[in-house]
């Protein structure tokens, strides 16, 4: 039970946060270092789809820590930096009515802090996690390139799971409430995983945020016309995930999620690959 525990806190890669139930034990601590892509795309999700103005790649390198303060009390942080480019004209018949200019732009994004404790670890272990999510994006009126909400996000969630030797099962359910006339959204997902080989672990996955629709804020029409963190994202995801340990401290791991529905959010595959270190 405890090796599969370590395994499981693994899996925390591909998520902006870690939604496992499991901590960290005392005084261990996970790290670990992705690179997740959106390649160019040009169609958002919408009641109708829509275009952006132009065709846009979003890429993100992501730092992810977790520290275990007890054996039932887990530090975690997330440090994203983004790496968006915007290009060609979806439409060149609108170049002369055009509200952003091509440009590129890395910075930070959002960056994220947060607890997650264990309250019960019996047959199944159920836990809490609260983390923030700072307002540290940046935006350029030229382009529309947004890297992060102008806001901050408060995110409490529950988690659940339960280990059936060479598999698991966990699930969480919570919120994202945000400021700035920001809507919140509500959060809720899950993943099954099967070990199917001595060093390797596939795992399927569904995740669902669904906006409140209860936030008026008013952004510039240059970010609106690139799509990038405006109100009422929204999204449904299924998709599969997988870890190769290289030995008990190190190993690399990859994500391939698809969206089955979504509302200002780009309908494009992402694909993430992370390397993995423990101490």
């Amino acid at each position: 039970m405890k090796n599969f525990i370590k395994i499981v806190i693994l899996f925390i890669s591909l998520s902006t946060f870690s939604q496992s139930p499991w901590t960290k034990e005392k005084g261990k601590f996970y790290t670990q270092l992705s690179f997740t892509t959106i390649p160019n795309y040009d169609t958002l999700f919408g009641d109708p789809e829509y275009n952006t103005e132009r065709e846009t790649a979003d890429n993100t390198i992501q730092f992810y820590g977790e520290y275990g303060i007890t054996n039932s009390t887990s530090l975690l942080v997330n440090l994203p930096f983004k790496l968006i480019k915007t290009g060609d004209f979806v439409n060149p018949n609108l170049s002369q009515v055009s509200k952003t200019i091509e440009a590129s732009k890395s910075a930070l994004g959002n960056i994220e802090i947060g607890i997650k404790h264990n309250f019960y670890k019996k047959d199944w272990i159920l836990s809490g996690q609260f983390s923030v999510e700072a307002n540290t994006g940046s935006y350029n009126e030229d382009s529309g390139i947004r890297t992060g909400y102008d806001a901050w996000s408060f995110t409490p969630l529950f988690l659940a799971g339960k280990s059936f030797g060479k598999s698991y099962l966990q699930t969480f359910i919570g919120a994202n409430i945000r400021t700035n006339d920001y809507s919140s959204n509500f959060k809720i997902g899950g993943e099954y995983g099967r070990k199917l080989s001595e060093k390797f672990w596939l795992t399927g996955f569904l995740d669902i945020s669904k906006s409140f629709e209860n936030g008026d804020v008013i952004l510039p029409s240059a970010n609106l016309a690139t799509g990038l963190y405006v109100n009422d994202q929204e999204y449904g995801v299924v998709g599969v995930k997988g870890i190769y340990e290289i030995n008990n401290k190190f190993g690399v791991n990859a994500s391939l999620p698809a969206a089955f529905f979504g509302n200002n959010v780009a309908k494009q595959l992402a694909f993430s690959i992370g390397i993995y270190k423990k101490f």
